[in-house]
């Protein structure tokens, strides 16, 4: 076998090797991180019990993330019913600086100690943690895609927080608001179900559901166009790597008779694959063809259909499309 093979097979087994014993680390985290109490008198206590129990960077903004996602909930009533926002005077840029210091302080503490906070809470006090053990750690502020009535808005809007965390010299986006849990209509309540997809999430999939006000990551300008008008995926997607090749816009025109063609990676025959017509009502997909790793089916459109389209695998929500009548 030519040099050059062995060394890309040796180098991809060694990638291979380090990112499951880097996954199994971080599970690792989690687990001593959850016989943690569920409240420390100060962020500095907390801090400290981190720091004393963890070396790595890595460990360490993930035990930020699974404390926080464990015990920190949204604030749901202060969703629905915000607070006025604060204004204040000032005579020099030092004594604005000041008061801009006490606000976010003020923020970082409600959110520590009421255990209850919205996404600016979130991110203020996953910064705050993060840099006293010594990490870099940004706040974005931007737009989420997160329901059916997302595919195809004609604008974003800042609506959303963010992190993104230096871990050994790359930077790392997160999401602990949606690593907590999740709103549940049905309910008409939050549900708290911890979810590790949001910590070092790939660029890829964050940014399918999260677009920066600036636009830019990293220097690189990304498509508010492929924001907007994607497909809507969910975490099931992203946890098991379920890549959407086809078809590559949420928006799909399309008239009485007509077959889309659907690729997804990472599935196969084995799996159940479905979708719900606009009686709610499953409709398996028949005849799909495994196809490069994953699975490619057609399904037709007719009156069934309805204004949306989701395909579920093993009773999971993978993709969302919005039909479109040509």
């Amino acid at each position: 076998m030519p040099h050059k093979k062995i060394l890309f097979l040796y180098l991809l087994l060694n990638s291979i090797t380090y990112n499951f014993a880097f996954s199994q680390k971080i599970s690792e985290v989690d687990k001593i991180v959850a016989k943690y109490p569920k409240s420390f008198n100060t962020t500095e206590k907390l801090a400290e019990r981190i720091e004393k129990d963890f070396d790595s960077e890595a460990e360490r903004a993930r035990a930020i993330y699974s404390w926080m996602a464990f015990n920190i909930k949204y604030d749901y009533n202060a969703f629905l019913n915000p607070p006025k926002v604060q204004g204040f005077s000032y005579s020099s840029e030092a004594e604005k600086q000041r008061k801009i210091k006490q606000l976010n302080d003020n923020l970082i503490q409600k959110a520590f100690k009421s255990q209850k906070a919205v996404c600016e809470g979130f991110t203020a006090l996953y910064q705050n943690l993060a840099e006293q053990l010594g990490l870099k750690c940004e706040i974005i502020r931007g737009d989420s895609k997160t329901n059916l009535r997302d595919i195809g808005r004609k604008t974003t809007s800042s609506n959303h927080a963010w992190n993104m965390v230096l871990i050994d010299k790359k930077w790392r986006l997160l999401d602990v608001t949606w690593g907590q849990g999740y709103y549940d209509s049905s309910k008409g309540r939050m549900v708290a179900d911890f979810d590790p997809i949001y910590f070092d999430t790939d660029p890829d999939y964050f940014f399918a559901k999260h677009f920066p006000d600036s636009g830019t990551f990293l220097g690189n300008r990304l498509s508010k166009n492929d924001f907007l008008n994607g497909p809507l995926i969910y975490n099931k997607t992203i946890e098991n790597d379920y890549k959407i090749k086809s078809p590559d816009s949420g928006i799909i025109e399309a008239k009485n008779g007509d077959k889309i063609t659907v690729e997804i990676k990472n599935v196969s025959k084995a799996n159940q694959v479905f979708y719900l017509n606009k009686r709610n009502q499953p409709v398996k997909i028949l005849n799909p063809k495994e196809k490069r790793g994953g699975l490619e089916f057609q399904i037709l459109i007719d009156n069934n259909v309805g204004d949306y389209i989701t395909i579920f695998i093993d009773t999971n929500s993978i993709v969302s499309f919005k039909i479109v009548s040509k």
